[in-house]
């Protein structure tokens, strides 16, 4: 591993840029890949790439009836389980080229002879790639450090992210107990076997990046002089290479989500929340005419059956 400090103008003077400095450095390389994520997320009608994630909710049981006696308890049919399942986050691997080094591409810097060179890209990799991504994948509470990366919200407006899409990707359903009624029974095939409520919805957010100041770095030109970085064109260089970081590096620094119970890498943003009641079924029984009907209703307390989470790792 190379860590290199890099050279800077300071009042005409020639002089090496401090851990601080560098750490800003790295911070202006995630705004830029917030700018433009080569790992990105959306959020698809169906077969989203991250897999499947499964809602549950109890509906009533089928309605019984006789012409002769109230069908029994143990005669009626149980509520049963329905599932909703949910496939609306896809990943996508963006392309990149990023600019080739020519051997003066990278920042300036003092070797341990005290001569002045080129940062080859793995010193780019040690000091300000790898740093980024680091940032990038962390775990805790998310802030403008990991923009351009993306979280579950069970709100569509989360402080420092951006919504992707008013979509939902995950709806927490259950059973609605007040609108099932004794009176359903009276139609001719009961009360409606499912009625459901959604309890939470969840959508994806991108983070929001932030153009936090730095300064820029020397780097030696076509005429083997010291030259100080344009701004635009050491912030196009830097994007293009952490896109490429994120995107296809082999050396374990690539970025990469999955969704799940369970899963490796960093939590981001809430749990999706999977709940059911729990109850055996609310028996209902009416007479219209000489028909004698049954039927049970869903009933219990709301019950956490699973809990899936977006994570992000570093592969």
């Amino acid at each position: 591993m190379a860590v290199r400090s890099p050279l800077k103008n300071d009042s005409g003077n020639l002089k090496e840029m401090s851990s601080a400095e560098v750490d800003q450095i790295v911070d202006q390389i995630v705004y830029q890949y917030s700018l433009n994520p080569s790992v990105s997320l959306s959020v698809v009608s169906s077969g989203g790439s991250l897999g499947t994630i499964t809602d549950t909710r109890l509906q009533a049981g089928a309605m019984s009836q006789t012409n002769s006696s109230f069908p029994t308890e143990g005669d009626t049919a149980e509520p049963s389980i329905v599932t909703v399942n949910y496939d609306k986050i896809s990943q996508s691997i963006a392309s990149v080229s990023p600019t080739n080094d020519s051997g003066k591409t990278f920042p300036a810097y003092r070797n341990t002879g005290g001569h002045v060179q080129a940062m080859s890209l793995q010193d780019v990799k040690d000091t300000f790639l790898h740093p980024a991504i680091d940032l990038l994948t962390a775990g805790g509470i998310v802030s403008s450090q990991q923009g351009g990366t993306y979280l579950i919200s069970s709100s569509s407006s989360y402080p420092g992210s951006t919504i992707v899409s008013a979509t939902p990707v995950y709806l927490d359903t259950r059973a609605d107990t007040s609108a099932y009624s004794n009176a359903g029974l009276e139609d001719a095939s009961g009360e409606t076997q499912d009625q459901p409520t959604t309890i939470t919805n969840y959508y994806l957010q991108r983070v929001d990046g932030s153009d936090t100041s730095y300064t820029n770095p020397f780097f030696v030109n076509a005429g083997n002089n010291l030259q100080e970085f344009n701004a635009t064109t050491f912030k196009s260089l830097m994007q293009g290479w952490i896109r490429q970081t994120a995107a296809s590096s082999t050396d374990g620094y690539k970025l990469d989500y999955n969704l799940g119970v369970s899963g490796t890498g960093e939590i981001r943003g809430t749990g999706m929340s999977d709940t059911r009641l729990n109850g055996s079924g609310n028996y209902q029984t009416r007479q219209v005419s000489d028909d004698y009907r049954a039927q049970e209703f869903p009933n219990g307390t709301p019950t956490s059956i699973n809990t899936y989470y977006l994570r992000i790792q570093k592969s």
